[in-house]
This record gives C-alpha cells, sequence and structure tokens, in this order.
C-alpha cells in the first residue's frame, strides 16, 4: 500500500478527496522509529503537527517524584503536536514508541494554508481537538476523584474503545499488551496496589486476566463502571 492510500486510512482524513489526498501527501515527510524510542520529551519539544501512519505511541509526564503517568495512547491515525494555531497539548509530554511506528511530520506553513483553503477539513480538526480536551478533562476528574477500581476501570475502558476486540465469548479481548507496571502508569499508582486491585476484579467476575493481556466481561464492566 503507497503512502495516499495510508494516508485515506487515518480517521481525520476521511473527509478529503482523492485530490486533497494527493496534496496532504506532498506536505508530509515520513519517519520510520523504532520500538521503545522517545519522539520527543519536555526539553526536546519542537513544534510540529504528526500523524502515526503505523504503529503505537505512548504520552506520559512525570510527576515531582519522577514516577510515570500515563495521558495517552495513541495509535493508528492519530494526530499530536503543535503549531501557531493547533494545539493537542502535548508540548510538555514525554512521546514514545510502543512498537515500531511510523510517523509523518506536516510541513508547518503549507499545512496552514491547506486549512484555510478546507473549511470542512478543518471543522473536522477542531472536532477532534474538541474530543481531545473532553477525554483529557474525562480522565483528569477520574484520576482526582475515583478510587483505584475505578480509575483501572475508567483506564481499561478507554483502551477497550481504542483496541477491544468483539467476541462471541462473555469477555472481550483488549487487543494491546498491558502489564501491571503499565496499568499502574495509566492511573498514577504502585504496581503493587493495581496488582491486588486486579485481582479483586477479578473474583468479581468483571475481568479476565492472561500474560501481559486483559479480557473484561462488558456487561459486568459497563454496569460495574458506572456504580
Amino acid at each position: 500500500m503507497d503512502k495516499i492510500q495510508y494516508l485515506s486510512q487515518f480517521n481525520l482524513l476521511h473527509s478529503l478527496s482523492m485530490e486533497d489526498l494527493i496534496e496532504m501527501d506532498q506536505l508530509t515527510s515520513i519517519t520510520t522509529i523504532p520500538k521503545h524510542t522517545f519522539i520527543q520529551t519536555p526539553e526536546t519539544f519542537s513544534e510540529g503537527l504528526y500523524f502515526v501512519k503505523k504503529g503505537k505511541v505512548r504520552l506520559y509526564k512525570l510527576n515531582t517524584e519522577g514516577k510515570q503517568y500515563t495521558s495517552d495512547i495513541l495509535n493508528e491515525g492519530n494526530v499530536f503536536g503543535e503549531m501557531d494555531i493547533i494545539s493537542f497539548g502535548t508540548r510538555d509530554s514525554y512521546i514514545e514508541t510502543i512498537e515500531e511506528s511510523d510517523i509523518c511530520l506536516m510541513n508547518k506553513d503549507r499545512f496552514e494554508l491547506f486549512l484555510i483553503q478546507r473549511p470542512r477539513f478543518m471543522m473536522t480538526l477542531l472536532k477532534v481537538l474538541s474530543d481531545r480536551i473532553i477525554s483529557i478533562n474525562q480522565l483528569t476528574q477520574n484520576l482526582a476523584l475515583g478510587n483505584l477500581h475505578d480509575k483501572i476501570l475508567h483506564a481499561l475502558y478507554q483502551l477497550y474503545d481504542q483496541f477491544g476486540l468483539e467476541s462471541d465469548d462473555e469477555y472481550h479481548r483488549i487487543d494491546f499488551p498491558l502489564t501491571h507496571q503499565e496499568i499502574a502508569n495509566l492511573v498514577g499508582a504502585t504496581r503493587e496496589a493495581v496488582t491486588v486491585a486486579l485481582h479483586e476484579l477479578v473474583k468479581e467476575g468483571v475481568i479476565k486476566t492472561g500474560f501481559k493481556t486483559i479480557f473484561i466481561h462488558r456487561e459486568k464492566f459497563l454496569k460495574r463502571k458506572i456504580t
């Protein structure tokens, strides 16, 4: 599949015609970045707008004690970065590849002109920005007010929404490898506390666990998440 076909798979670009996709193709430079490599740290931030063309990346921050807190996991078609007129709030984040990833960088000046000439695409971009702000606000509120079980359920639901696989079985797999430490990073807790909470959720039948794998009982999960 060539680059134009890849770009046409991006959620953000569904509103573009093939002619627009061809022009968009000319605005990008693509870099393949190995697994577990930093795309950005707060110290190395540089202005730009990026698309994840292939792979997965993790956004996280460090608290005053140096503990990691994962703020987002982005997969194919997601966008991050900052320009003068657009900000996804990633300036102070560490951004690291979870697996080998192809990252598209947009040419700033030409992309801004591209937006001005395509109001429909601009509206799509504004919706993506709005959805991201809502998601971050929900995550912040949950982390501030919820107990550990609620925080874990919220984080797992976000991952299920992105990576969940439908199944005829009662339990649905989150198609994303997760260790207890990685879940701890998602909710800002210790690995030991997360392990205890996960065992309790397993006893409730809300989830099942395997090696780096979480299965959720969607019906029980949603009921437990709401209550």
